[in-house]
């Protein structure tokens, strides 16, 4: 009975935030005074609270010869912070039932925290995400601890032909950029403790900050809540973006593995965050590739040759120009046919486009599997961290479905043709004969 009550509850609450994501969803926008960029989405169906704060401090921003600074930093964040060690944060946020999270990538750092909004429960939660973000202690035996993990991680990636190929993949896409720069173990051997301090005293402030919250606060609690993480931070500088990449020309990489099987990925730089070719790509590539087994690609790679298990394409946009990829795994004998029909089924496609039909399949795939993008607080959470550090329109996700169906053939034809030239693409293989 207990059981099928907590069902019943599960899907009672499902129905809900469904349903009010479906209604659509209101993100509030403000500038804190100490400067944080600050957008806030009332949530009152669980008594939960997520916040999360971003900054500008990816691993685009790590200096020269310093590669994975960025994600180091970030991750020493939450191992001792004020008065707290690493294991008086965990215990306190056990007492409490909260959760610290967050990560780094190319470009932004996110420290995120989960709490119950019953003011008992998430002050002292707050309490703890300040202290990890205003005063860390980067005490140097953790420092060397996460360091040696961190080197040791690498070196094994080392030896994976999915991490080899994907290293050489980015490589080749941003040769002269620092998406295309990334950590290694002579780069992290040569951090130090105040390596991290530096950096975190750079971009960790308000002026470089972007907050979120989602959850059961009302707009007042949500502006003493945003301006009591903006206010501990220095104010800073927003940070400096570096140039945005130049597109390199079209260039093959094989690199030999003992692997049985060999990795390969096509792809290029192809388009950054905001940009209007965004949804005619987004719509376009659910019949290349995005759309698992109704794909052309897993048609024709997988179902009539049997080349590959899996293959599969997706455009990565970024602050600056992200890549559009396809990747698959396949038999070393096979790679150079996987990638022959690979490449003429993107022409093929970019030449004519999808079908109606296809095109039809792919606006109602979107489009009724969008509200399972909002039906929780931590995929709302994570969709207005999103529109706030990139700067996206409020309404992003009340447009969503509307910009989705407004999609033609000719637009995807005529966005593919901006943002994906054969001519261009980068291959890479690892492990292929």
């Amino acid at each position: 009975m207990k059981n099928a009550m907590k069902k019943l509850l599960t899907a009672v609450t499902a129905l809900l935030i469904t349903q009010a994501a479906l209604a659509g969803v209101k993100i509030e926008h403000w500038v804190s005074p100490a400067g944080a960029r600050v957008y806030f989405v009332e949530s009152r169906v669980l008594p939960m609270l997520d916040v999360q704060v971003d900054f500008a401090a990816g691993s685009m921003f790590d200096p020269a010869g310093k590669s994975g600074l960025a994600a180091l930093t970030r991750a020493a964040l939450d191992l001792g912070a004020g008065s707290r060690d690493e294991t008086a944060i965990a215990e306190q946020l056990a007492d409490i039932g909260a959760n610290l999270g967050g990560s780094a990538d190319t470009d932004r750092a996110s420290v995120s925290l989960r709490t119950l909004s019953a003011k008992d429960k998430r002050d002292p939660a707050l309490d703890i995400l300040r202290s990890v973000l205003h005063k860390p202690l980067f005490d140097a035996a953790i420092f060397e601890r996460e360091k040696a993990r961190t080197i040791a991680s690498l070196k094994e990636a080392m030896t994976q032909p999915g991490s080899i190929a994907g290293k050489a993949f980015w490589a080749a896409m941003y040769p002269n950029h620092p998406y295309g720069q990334q950590a290694s173990p002579e780069s992290v051997t040569a951090l130090h403790r105040d390596d991290l301090a530096a950096f975190h005293s750079r971009y960790y402030n308000a002026a470089n900050a972007s907050i979120t919250l989602v959850g059961d606060i009302s707009r007042a609690d949500a502006e003493k809540i945003a301006e009591a993480i903006a206010a501990g931070l220095p104010k800073g500088e927003v940070a400096t973006v570096p140039a945005a990449p130049v597109a390199p020309k079209g260039s093959v990489t094989s690199l030999a593995h003992p692997a049985s099987q060999a990795h390969v990925y096509i792809g290029l730089p192809a388009i950054e965050r905001g940009n209007p070719d965004y949804f005619p790509l987004l719509v376009g590539n659910y019949t290349l590739g995005g759309g698992g087994f109704v794909s052309r690609l897993m048609k024709e790679v997988r179902d009539k040759r049997g080349y590959a298990y899996s293959v599969y394409s997706y455009f990565a946009p970024l602050k600056q120009t992200g890549p559009f990829q396809i990747g698959l795994q396949t038999k070393r004998s096979q790679a150079k046919d996987a990638i022959k029909v690979s490449r003429d089924v993107l022409e093929g496609f970019l030449k004519d486009g999808p079908s109606e039909e296809e095109l039809a399949a792919a606006k109602a795939n979107l489009t009724g599997s969008f509200p399972l993008r909002l039906d929780s607080n931590k995929k709302l959470l994570d969709n207005a961290a999103v529109i706030g550090f990139y700067g996206l329109p409020l309404d992003y996700l009340d447009q969503y479905q509307a910009k989705v169906q407004a999609v033609t053939v000719d637009d995807i034809k005529q966005a593919f043709s901006r943002r994906v030239r054969m001519a261009d693409l980068i291959t890479v293989t690892v492990a292929a004969d």
